[in-house]
């Protein structure tokens, strides 16, 4: 079984209501839950919420009746991996044991469908603990990032043995993209956080990998989002 979570608590100090704010004509969630509900590999969808209106909302549609997410997991600074665990203990207690957790962030509505199918076929073809999207990071730490040494200085991140004089000379690196990710549950239940063990990139454009963190973000992705639906 496959299954998908998507988390959408209700506390946000960047965009107030984020979650339930219209994007382009529906609920900001509905751009995330309704690519799972109509995904044919994903079997059942679990809404990790402390928000009641949002959690009635969501089951309407057809996600699990797991329950509120618990108080405990909904302050600012609760991790990611113990709302996910949550929300799997939950589900498996009503489906049994799940084959592969796929988590969408609410708050990236810019990835494609395809995006959840190839991450899923990436997934059980190399058979990871998780596949994660990123996207080829903007600003790279062996070329244009910069901090300040003892001496109050800047200095480039990460200094190479051979000067980098060009963007191109510097190794690959890749930005987190919160965005899709595609979870072994048996590591999800085993490690106490993402990167314990064998996590792969599953690589998406940037212009896809927006995320909504302030009301610029909101206004980007909506520009965006407009541009993909008449494009």
């Amino acid at each position: 079984m496959i299954l998908g979570h998507i988390g959408a608590r209700m506390g946000s100090k960047g965009v107030p209501g984020k979650n339930v704010r219209f994007l382009c004509g529906k609920p900001l969630i509905d751009w995330s839950l309704e690519q799972l509900l109509q995904n044919e590999s994903v079997e059942q969808v679990a809404v990790s919420t402390d928000d009641p209106e949002l959690y009635e909302y969501a089951v309407g549609k057809g996600a699990l009746e797991i329950g509120l997410r618990p108080a405990h997991l909904a302050t600012d600074d609760a991790s990611k991996w113990d709302v996910w665990r949550d929300a799997l203990i939950k589900s498996e207690e009503l489906l049994g044991l799940a084959d592969a957790f796929v988590d969408l962030d609410c708050t990236s509505p810019l990835r494609d469908p395809k995006d959840i199918d190839n991450a899923l076929e990436l997934f059980f073809r190399e058979m990871p603990d998780m596949v994660m999207s990123c996207c080829v990071a903007r600003k790279n730490p062996y070329f244009n990032l910069l901090e300040l040494d003892t001496g109050g200085s800047l200095q480039v991140s990460k200094p190479l043995a051979e000067k980098v004089v060009a963007r191109q000379q510097a190794p690959l690196v890749y930005e987190h993209a919160a965005s899709t990710y595609v979870v072994s549950p048996a590591y999800l239940r085993a490690a106490s956080s993402l990167f314990e063990g064998r996590v792969i990139p599953y690589e998406m454009p940037p212009e896809r990998c927006v995320d909504i963190d302030s009301e610029f973000d909101f206004k980007l992705v909506e520009l965006l989002m407009k541009e993909y639906l008449n494009g």
